[in-house]
């Protein structure tokens, strides 16, 4: 009976595989609800179980997942040691072998390879993509299998720690790993299909890509010192707009903490198509500064803004919040007992402020460069507008893929560039903050008083960060008063017949109607958006405690892969998803699933970065305290870690929802008919001209996005660290 206790939770998960494997509809339902399909498990072939499928439906290889299941059933019979470690490894292991192992080999007609047919003959009877049944018993043979980890001695023995290790592996390489090597294998493909690895080497040294025409001028140079170039200025830049920020916001002594994070949240919450459309209004050709020029100077108008300063100034507006979230938390994280230690002894606020809270910055200084580095490298849609004759990898890659050349294997090449570009800023960062402790928040009482920046450091903030703010309102103030006029640049009659086409509410004969044309993408961009914010969330903040509290052969490689989405451009992952969720084992290509797992995989580095930076300030003591006093690993993160990562959680919640409802290059081969986004239905509207609509819609998000992160804010609230405020 002594094992029973701690064979409770292997006996669950055997019991969720068991009754998905014969209760849920084990294929990928194409059409109709999983509540009507729940009424066919047992009879037709379309909605049946995996256990219908193998005993009436000629299928017999899905009964792999039943054998790990009954053996991991068995294992429970054993005292939890080493012996119930290795049964349930083996079981588990067989189970998810057989099961993706033949997910990957038998297609819809039978057998994909040739050779496999030659080998076993001709199958009666092929399959389609795994759904609900298969997603459950796979992840139930994985948690299965975690625990057998944990039965041997791994990861010290906990369940917990070892389950989720093993399932986060799992997520990354199904939906981050496998669908970009699945992309990234056409570099080393000809025409045909056909593997030639000289091609590759063919393709990247190219004048093009690695050209050394900068004396000449920065669009001389080839595209990959391009995006080297605007990616280390865009991340300097963003690094120390955050940083300087979130000094004035939390140390400033001023009354403008709240007003300052709501405006540099602004550009985070605002569709793609408004930062670049307003600076083309500002300083364009036909923009207020040109004209201004030509009028009180005679300087004829010309194009100077379009090229890397356009593209730098627009990715410096849309990025630069990500940095002042991340940099927040961890100033919030700076314990006054070390400031005040140092002003003890004699030091001045300057010197306490270089020697002491600057060097315990240093984890967000480096996540928020990381970051910037990344978004920027993979940035898409403000080259494409603003970029001008200045090309980058990104554009480049989108029009191999959709050009009149058509070479998906030149776009698979350029993507390894910036695969390698981001790889080597990684370890950098890696290396940089192997070597120190940054921990400032632990389980001992800290009432000191936050110290107020040095005048120099005061006014370095005022004279920077204020005139940046001020420009981001003029900015957002031009693009909202787009959506009140007739049309801009000719009649500047005020009106709002632009937010009447999109959003227009009637009463009809049976009740309100929705009769604006934006109502439909609206809809459906906040539902997929709802469900994948707290998901991404979730995810990022689970794998940064693992990464943190964690050691495990691989960690570097399992930080790398959550952090791979960033480096790669939004049009070659959702190229990747296509070609790797068309087929089985995985259909998903046409659902709003398919744009949800995107949303999730493509927004998860901040949560993963913002976790990672904030638990590097919480001391391992705290856990510890914890375990000591019999808590579970499960109630210390509810109780003890989660609290004190509120800053992280928001982050990740925030970020992760507004750019989902704004995305548009990593779901524009990903829509469809039945799921079209606020973001692809703008497009259509400045396709047709009808900027007015376009840019009502616009302010609708912004507005409906601002009052969902205000709601964010209020529900997770802030971290108590126990810590005295100054006054105003």
């Amino acid at each position: 009976m002594s094992a029973l206790g701690p064979n409770r939770a292997i006996g669950a998960w055997v019991l969720v595989g068991l009754l998905a494997y014969a209760c849920l509809p084990w294929y990928f339902l194409q059409e109709g609800s999983l509540l009507t399909a729940l009424l066919g498990v047992w009879g037709s072939e379309r909605t049946a179980s995996g256990l219908w499928q193998a005993l009436a439906h000629e299928r017999p290889w899905l009964g792999f997942g039943l054998a790990g299941l009954l053996l991991s059933a068995g294992a429970g019979l054993w005292p939890a040691g080493r012996r119930q470690g290795q049964i349930l490894v083996s079981a588990a292991g067989l189970g998810l072998l057989g099961l993706l192992g033949s997910g990957f080999t038998i297609g819809v007609t039978g057998w994909m390879f040739p050779s496999l047919e030659a080998l076993w003959g001709p199958l009666p009877r092929g399959q389609f993509g795994m759904g609900w049944g298969g997603a459950v018993v796979l992840l139930s043979l994985a948690v299965l299998l975690g625990a057998g980890l944990a039965r041997l001695g791994w990861f010290r023995s906990d369940v917990f720690v070892s389950a989720s290790v093993v399932v986060c592996v799992a997520v990354l390489l199904l939906f981050v790993a496998y669908p970009v090597m699945r992309s990234m294998v056409s570099a080393v493909q000809d025409d045909l299909g056909a593997y030639a690895p000289a091609l590759l080497l063919e393709r990247l040294g190219t004048q093009r890509i690695w050209g050394l025409g900068c004396l000449s001028g920065p669009s001389r140079c080839g595209v990959a010192w391009n995006t080297l170039f605007l990616a280390l200025m865009t991340a300097t830049g963003t690094t120390l707009l955050g940083t300087l920020m979130a000094l004035w916001a939390e140390r400033g002594g001023t009354r403008l903490s709240r007003p300052l994070n709501a405006l540099a949240m602004l550009p985070i919450i605002t569709p793609p198509f408004v930062v670049g459309l307003g600076l083309i209004l500002l300083f364009g050709r036909a923009g207020i500064y040109n004209q201004f020029m030509e009028w009180a100077f005679g300087i004829a108008p010309s194009r100077w803004f379009y090229g890397v300063f356009g593209v730098w100034l627009a990715q410096m507006f849309a990025f630069t919040p990500i940095a002042f979230m991340i940099m927040r938390g961890v100033v919030q994280g700076v314990s006054p007992s070390l400031e005040e230690a140092a002003q003890t002894l004699r030091a001045s606020r300057w010197r306490t402020f270089t020697s002491v809270t600057l060097p315990l910055l240093k984890p967000g200084l480096a996540n928020a460069f990381l970051v910037g580095f990344i978004e920027s490298m993979a940035d898409f849609g403000n080259p494409i507008i603003l970029g001008g004759s200045y090309s980058v990898l990104s554009t480049e890659i989108f029009f191999a893929i959709v050009g009149a050349s058509l070479d998906p294997g030149m776009a698979a090449a350029l993507a390894l560039i910036l695969t390698l570009f981001a790889l080597t800023v990684f370890f950098m960062q890696q290396r940089l903050l192997s070597r120190s402790q940054f921990t400032t928040v632990t389980g001992k009482g800290d009432a000191g008083l936050p110290m107020p920046l040095p005048r120099a450091v005061r006014w370095l903030c005022v004279g920077v960060a204020g005139p940046w703010l001020v420009f981001t309102v003029a900015l957002y103030l031009f693009a909202f008063a787009g959506g009140f006029v007739q049309t801009w640049g000719r009649d500047y009659t005020f009106t709002l017949q632009h937010f009447r086409s999109a959003f227009d509410l009637q009463w009809g004969e049976f009740g309100l109607v929705w009769a604006g044309t934006a109502w439909n993408s609206f809809f459906t961009t906040v539902s997929l958006s709802a469900m994948a914010a707290p998901v991404c969330a979730a995810l990022g903040l689970l794998i940064a405690w693992l990464l943190a509290r964690t050691e495990f052969l691989g960690k570097s490689a399992f930080e790398f892969t959550a952090l791979l989405t960033f480096a790669i451009p939004g049009t070659v992952l959702g190229v990747s998803y296509i070609l790797a969720f068309n087929v089985p084992p995985f259909e998903l290509t046409g659902t709003g699933l398919i744009i949800v797992l995107c949303f999730v995989f493509r927004n998860l580095p901040v949560g993963v970065r913002a976790g990672s930076a904030a638990f590097k300030q919480l001391d391992r003591s705290l856990d510890e305290a914890s375990m000591m006093l019999r808590a579970g690993t499960l109630t210390t993160l509810r109780r003890v870690v989660l609290p004190l990562l509120k800053p992280a959680l928001t982050a990740a919640l925030v970020y992760a929802f507004v750019r989902s409802m704004t995305t548009v290059s990593a779901v524009i081969f990903l829509v469809s008919a039945r799921y079209e986004l606020s973001t692809t239905y703008i497009i259509g509207r400045v396709g047709n001209g009808d900027y007015g609509v376009a840019l009502a819609y616009c302010t609708v998000l912004i507005l409906f996005m601002s009052l969902m992160t205000f709601l964010v804010q209020r529900l997770v609230g802030e971290r108590q660290l126990g810590r005295r405020a100054n006054a105003p």
